[in-house]
């Protein structure tokens, strides 16, 4: 009776400890941190953290400076950080054509597991590139969901939080991937468009601290207190076992 009781309250507390970190791709770790379980990574929350960390006036900069400050970061008690990165799309070789399908490295709609960025953007976001997959011009792409890159026109770049991502900025986001063709050209993600390619690794553009795995999480309050209940009746229950054993043991 009493292990038949102890696996039911496990099974219980198992289940309510999975289904508070298992809801959704993107699980908010708590202190700026974000986890995919999905590409099992884990995302810095603040999309802009180079400019309100302070260490950059703007947040935008070279790809070699922004590749170490990535490199050199240490946040949430880890310093193993990079810039967010990707491979081939479909998974075997790099195909340079361009499609807005999502089904080749350079162009829209891409929501392949393998690139980060584009992943995120299109699945973990739910936003919506310029074009839709058969070409046709969308009124509700970019990150404030209208067409625009600030919210209001096209003559000034904007940020939005989105989601559980703070700071998104409508612009062009470096990949830590060069190009195997020309290694002075990086890939980028831009969330301004939505849109995969390639520029000269010279050009400012903005930097998305991610790195590999899951941090620690810290329980939910009800989690506790459902675990402790648990705790609890199993000592009820062995105490009374107890008891019921003397009892028989005297009479």
């Amino acid at each position: 009776m009493f292990k038949k009781l102890f696996a039911v309250i496990a099974l219980g507390v198992s289940v309510i400890i999975y289904a508070g970190t298992a809801q959704a791709a993107l699980n908010d770790r708590g202190g700026g941190l974000l986890y995919d379980d999905v590409l099992n990574i884990t995302w810095l929350q603040d999309a802009n953290y180079a400019k309100t960390s302070g260490y950059d006036v703007d947040g935008l900069m070279y790809w070699n400076d922004a590749a170490a400050w990535a490199g050199n970061l240490s946040y949430g008690g880890y310093d193993d950080w990079r810039l967010a990165s990707h491979s081939p799309v479909n998974s075997i070789s790099w195909n340079y054509n361009s499609s807005n399908d999502g089904s080749a490295d350079f162009g829209y709609n891409i929501s392949s597991p393998n690139s980060e960025l584009a992943y995120m953007y299109y699945v973990n976001l739910g936003l919506k590139g310029q074009y839709s997959p058969s070409g046709i011009i969308q009124p509700d792409w970019g990150i404030f969901g209208n067409g625009t890159l600030n919210g209001v026109d096209l003559s000034s770049y904007g940020q939005n939080d989105v989601g559980l991502v703070k700071n998104l900025q409508p612009h062009t986001y470096w990949s830590g991937t060069a190009y195997e063709p020309d290694t002075i050209l990086n890939w980028y993600f831009a969330p301004s468009i939505g849109y995969q390619g390639v520029t000269i690794n010279v050009n400012n553009l903005y930097a998305w601290a991610v790195r590999d795995g899951d941090v620690a999480a810290v329980p939910e309050p009800e989690t506790y207190a459902m675990l402790l209940a648990g705790l609890g009746l199993v000592g009820f229950s062995v105490k009374r076992r107890k008891q019921y054993a003397n009892m028989i043991a005297t009479s």
